[in-house]
């Protein structure tokens, strides 16, 4: 997978994580368990993408 290919990809889950964050924080009763661990993932996401756009040729 080409690099730009894979940071779009990684983009795309963390903006579906983001609404998954929101659905779950919407809810009467948020299970703060489940939120945690959508908004780590959501953090290695973005490190990820970070990390890779950083050793993208310019």
């Amino acid at each position: 997978m080409r690099l730009d290919a894979r940071i779009a990809s990684l983009n795309n889950r963390h903006a579906a994580l983001e609404a998954q964050i929101s659905q779950e924080d919407q809810r009467p009763r948020p299970d703060a368990e489940t939120l945690a661990r959508l908004k780590r993932e959501k953090l290695k996401l973005k490190e990820e993408m970070e990390r890779l756009r950083s050793a993208k040729p310019h």
